[in-house]
């Protein structure tokens, strides 16, 4: 197509100048053959007039005219060309693609009717893996579930102390020491009525060995050349407190203070042993709000072929709501010490008895039957606690800080006078408490200030379960100052100043600073504890 569209345009432009040479040579032929013949002079050529050049520009712009179209069609046909090959490949492209879809469907078709009988083989699979393991789901939520309502009825507690402890006072050698003290339990419901519980804690050691003889301390202090600390059973026991009748509770076993005593009569780390029956009953009167009574048995030795040692008696106790701040619980407290001299052999044996209490120093009146290997110690006076405690908690417009009065006095009406004492005229028969804080400790930064006085006469109670960080545990008078800083909701940081002396040295058993003889005055004894507590 290209060749023939050139050669008409060849053919189109040289037309014109083709006319020229042809009237050119019919004049060279006349000249030529006139001349031969007669020889007559040559003719000059016609004169190019203005008008023969306008007509060949006209000619020549037309023919431009026909090329340019010429140019613009054969463009034209080459597009359409192009287009016409595109078209084709593209068509051939779509059928071989085609061609190989069909294949593989065919392919597919064969693949799918063989997968078909393996999919419904999987399907059936499926469906039975899913039956068991719907059936193994259900037995371990059931197995879950169990363990976590095991879980669930059982609280773990316990706390972490260490402490640094000076003593001070004229005519001895200061002291100082670092104790330690450990405690873990766990209590819970063993039932719909019954709850219970065991804790541990740390011991002591005396002369080098694991000792559990002190039943008012559960420190240990940092000493005898790294040896291990010991861990002995410090709670356990068994409480029924029906659903159907709340207000009753049953205890046996070696449990937490159940009634409200302070540490005049009972340190804060003793447990008694023994069966506890409690009564509390909540009351809707404006001023009486609760009212709790129990019978207390505590089994403090038992010895077979002889007369057991306990100590029976009961609290009892109401919740009075004085207006809006004031909360007073009065409470009275009673408890007859039986066979008590056995306090006496095991703490301060004579002859070849053997120490049994490790725990405060014995300052008791005392006197010693028999003589020999058969020599006893026994206790002067019989003890019969009379105990009446005042209660009183105020809250203050700073919330964080009420105001707690605590007063607690206690008479043992049986006390005798001492025949080694003649020149003592008054029964040692009475104990004072007055305690005093400010502040609380539940809210994390929360401070406590507090304040305790004691005056506790010879037999007023016994001593070997008191307070064990008193000058001594009766025949004493005692000041105690503290400041408790709740670091953290489980972290305490306390501090406490123990100044007291001895009540009257002449008495037998007092305890004396050295070089204080009988009648004498004893210095104050002043004892400061820091304590670092982490409780769980």
């Amino acid at each position: 197509m290209k060749q023939v569209l050139v050669w008409l345009l060849i053919v189109s432009c040289a037309a014109p100048a083709a006319s020229q040479p042809s009237g050119s040579t019919t004049k060279k032929r006349s000249t030529a053959k006139g001349a031969a013949t007669a020889k007559a002079p040559a003719a000059k050529p016609p004169a190019v007039t203005a008008e023969d050049l306008r007509a060949l520009r006209e000619a020549l712009a037309a023919q431009q005219q026909q090329i340019l179209q010429l140019q613009q069609e054969l463009r034209q046909h080459d597009a359409q060309w192009q287009q016409a090959q595109q078209a084709a490949q593209q068509a051939q492209a779509a059928a071989n693609q085609a061609e190989t879809k069909a294949a593989e469907v065919a392919t597919a078709a064969t693949e799918a009717s063989s997968g078909m009988n393996q999919l419904k083989s999987d399907v059936a699979d499926v469906k039975l893996n899913q039956t068991n393991a719907a059936v193994s789901t259900q037995e371990d939520q059931k197995r879950i579930g169990a363990l976590e309502g095991l879980l669930g009825r059982f609280r773990f507690s316990g706390d972490m102390r260490v402490r640094g402890e000076s003593f001070a006072q004229d005519n001895a050698v200061d002291r100082f020491r670092a104790r330690i003290r450990a405690r873990l339990g766990i209590d819970g419901k063993l039932g719909e009525d019954f709850t219970g519980g065991i804790y541990l804690a740390t011991g002591a050691v005396v002369n080098g060995a694991p000792d559990f003889k002190d039943p008012v301390s559960t420190n240990e202090t940092l000493t005898s050349f790294f040896e291990r600390k010991t861990i002995g059973v410090d709670r356990g026991w068994i409480t029924y407190n029906p659903a159907a009748h709340k207000w009753l509770s049953l205890t046996g076993g070696k449990w937490a203070y159940s009634w409200t005593r302070t540490p005049m009569t009972w340190d804060n780390d003793t447990n008694p042993e023994g069966f506890n029956e409690k009564i509390s009953l909540e009351l809707s009167n404006k001023v009486f709000k609760n009212f709790q009574a129990q019978a207390i048995q505590l089994l403090f030795n038992e010895v077979g072929g002889v007369q057991d040692s306990n100590a029976v008696g009961g609290s009892f106790q109401t919740r009075m709501q004085l207006g809006k701040r004031w909360t007073l619980i009065p409470v009275y407290n009673i408890l007859n010490w039986n066979n008590a001299d056995a306090i006496a052999q095991a703490a301060s044996p004579s002859g070849a008895g053997v120490r049994i209490i490790n725990a405060n120093t014995f300052s008791n009146a005392s006197r010693v039957t028999g003589t020999g290997s058969a020599a006893v110690t026994r206790f002067v006076s019989g003890f019969l606690y009379n105990e009446v405690i005042l209660d009183n908690t105020i809250t203050t417009k700073w919330s964080r800080y009420p105001v707690r009065i605590l007063i607690d006095y206690l008479q043992n009406p049986r006390a005798k006078l001492n025949p080694l004492n003649p020149a003592t005229v008054d029964k040692q028969d009475k104990a004072y408490w007055f305690e005093g804080t400010i502040g609380q400790q539940r809210l994390r930064n929360d401070l406590q200030f507090g304040y305790s006085f004691a005056r506790i006469e010879q037999d007023a109670v016994i001593s070997q379960f008191n307070e064990s960080d008193m000058r001594a545990a009766t025949n004493v008078l005692q000041h105690r100052v503290y400041f408790n800083w709740l670091l953290r909701p489980n972290t305490t940081v306390s501090y406490t100043l123990w100044i007291g002396r001895t009540l009257n040295t002449a008495l037998q058993n007092a305890a004396r600073a050295p070089g204080i003889g009988p009648g004498g005055t004893d210095p104050w004894l002043k004892r400061q504890q820091l304590d670092l507590i982490y409780r769980f």
